[in-house]
């Protein structure tokens, strides 16, 4: 991995809020993060809901049946903002000051050359963080997005349910939305990158590497360019 190209990361909220906030994690996230700054790198980082979403989620649906899909989405992506602003922070001077809700806008361009790290939060229901950083990656010409969250790899099945699932090292784009479902549902859905982004990565021709963010040696490894234990969807 080239320095000075700009790494758009997902960065799924199972992460920032496993079940408290995870401020090991957080720490030791951020120093990689700026030593690879200190080489060059840049760094757009979207955060997700993870848990915490599905939570308020469910508190949601138990006390009111009929709550909407668009009402549990901005649940979540309410939750998923929270995130992206405790993200920003931690980063300090490094990270621009404005959480970009929107990953479309222009500004972003000028934003990723000023600082060397920026957040992006949350804009609107209908699609996950997943389908944000694909959004970011096309505005600033990116064609690698690192999904980091509590997956392992991509699966031909759920390996909680069936302990003969294959996993995958790499895959097509083609083979993999095969094996997820082919709509969006809410913001709880938990898939290794979502059907939305799925199908924008596919046509923008970007890749999409999945890995376990716990340890970080994995994350490490990969920008470092050597061998990391996840899946690359292609």
């Amino acid at each position: 991995m080239e320095d000075k190209e700009t790494i758009i990361i997902s960065l799924g909220g199972s992460m920032i809020v496993p079940e408290e906030v995870d401020t090991d994690f957080l720490k030791e996230f951020k120093d990689l993060i700026i030593s690879h700054v200190e080489k060059g790198k840049k760094f757009i980082i979207d955060t997700g809901g993870g848990r915490t979403c599905r939570k308020y989620q469910a508190a949601a649906k138990l006390i009111n049946p009929d709550v909407s899909k668009e009402d549990l989405d901005w649940v979540g992506l309410t939750v998923n903002n929270a995130n992206a602003q405790v993200v920003r922070v931690i980063f300090g001077e490094y990270a621009c000051k404005k959480v970009f809700h929107d990953l479309t806008e222009l500004e972003l361009k000028d934003k990723i050359l000023e600082y060397p790290v920026v957040i992006g939060g949350a804009l609107e229901p209908g699609h996950s963080s997943d389908f944000d950083a694909v959004l970011a990656a096309e505005t600033v010409g990116a064609k690698k997005i690192i999904n980091l969250s509590n997956i392992d790899h991509v699966y031909d099945s759920d390996p909680k349910k069936n302990p003969d699932a294959k996993k995958f090292e790499i895959i097509s784009w083609e083979e993999y939305r095969n094996l997820i479902p082919k709509e969006w549902t809410n913001a709880g859905l938990s898939t290794p990158f979502d059907p939305i982004a799925s199908k924008a990565a596919q046509e923008a021709g970007i890749e999409v590497a999945v890995m376990n963010g716990k340890p970080l040696d994995n994350l490490k490894n990969y920008l470092n360019g050597e061998k990391f234990s996840g899946t690359v969807i292609s």
